[in-house]
């Protein structure tokens, strides 16, 4: 069986060790001993870390504070492999964005392995900016986090680690608006998850009586057991809205995925950020969203939000 050696970076304190007792006539060997470690640690220190052929701890610690500092630099992983740098930049000339380029890596069981984590770093560093342009925002830099907004308390506030997952009828809510030095004009979205299906309407502002309107129309026309809304000021009369209502964590919109990525298609084919919603037309608006409830849908096999949602009883046909 072979022989395993322990190893350990040395650091000041051992340094400094090493030089006093080099002064007191110690050998390699023996000052090994003492320090336990190997002794080809100690012969390779005193090789490299000599000044004017002497072994000085305080040279001997800035030369290697230098080493470990140029060690390593951001993006190196990726850099220094040129197999896995080609895939990936071939992957964002295909407009793949990291998150995907490294989750099809791993179902592709690569031999090495890339987060989407590292592939941004590397496309933060100088070597990968120049391909921050296939990237959906084209920056380079990592977007700041704004002030966090003040916080609203909602009455009666239930969880949404509560909710039964016994419901067939679970609906997600959330909103988008104006930009704010523009106009105050908003969009009130629910949507379906069983059926995909989406509602809505635009309102004035963000103000809980128009919601709350909105709300209450939506779930009295159309099948529903239960909704999960986010902690924003608009939502602080949801006990009005006729349907239980069940709440995110702050700052989690990953917990109401489907309303978040149903506006991200309404703004990528319809609506972009930066639109004057204040401009749009209701019965333009509703035309866009029937639009959207009748493509087929992979995640449906193929069918339209309608037709599922006909077909569960959560649409009725006259």
């Amino acid at each position: 069986m072979k022989k395993i050696r322990n190893f350990r970076q040395l650091k000041a304190y051992d340094r400094d060790r090493i030089e006093a007792l080099f002064d007191r006539g110690h050998n390699q060997s023996e000052i090994a001993k003492i320090l336990k470690v190997d002794k080809g640690t100690i012969s390779r220190e005193i090789k490299r870390k000599k000044k004017n052929g002497k072994y000085d701890a305080f040279v001997a610690n800035q030369k290697a504070m230098i080493k470990r500092s140029n060690s390593k630099y951001q993006g190196m992983k990726i850099e220094k492999n040129s197999e896995l740098r080609k895939h990936i930049i071939s992957e964002l000339k295909r407009y793949q964005s990291p998150d995907a380029i490294a989750g099809r890596m791993k179902e592709e069981k690569w031999k090495i392995g890339v987060s989407s984590d590292s592939i941004y770093r590397w496309l933060r560093s100088p070597f990968g900016q120049k391909y921050c342009k296939y990237l959906c925002t084209k920056k380079h830099r990592k977007k700041t986090r704004g002030k966090t907004s003040k916080h609203h308390v909602i009455p009666n506030m239930t969880s949404i680690h509560n909710i039964s997952t016994n419901m067939e009828y679970v609906t997600e809510g959330d909103t988008f608006l104006s930009p704010k030095k523009v106009s105050k004009t908003s969009v009130v979205l629910v949507v379906w998850r069983k059926s995909k299906l989406l509602k809505g309407d635009i309102v004035k502002s963000l103000s809980p009586v128009h919601t709350t309107k909105v709300m209450k129309k939506i779930h009295s026309e159309n099948k529903s057991n239960a909704m999960i809304l986010d902690q924003g000021i608009e939502n602080t009369q949801h006990e009005q809205y006729g349907i239980p209502s069940y709440f995110c964590d702050p700052a989690s919109p990953r917990q109401k995925p489907l309303i978040e990525n149903s506006i991200g298609q309404l703004r990528r084919w319809f609506y972009p950020k930066g639109t004057d919603l204040s401009k749009v037309k209701r019965e333009d608006f509703q035309d866009k969203l029937e639009i959207m409830n009748n493509k087929y849908k992979k995640s449906l096999q193929y069918r339209s939000a309608n037709e599922v949602s006909v077909d569960c009883g959560i649409l009725t046909v006259d």
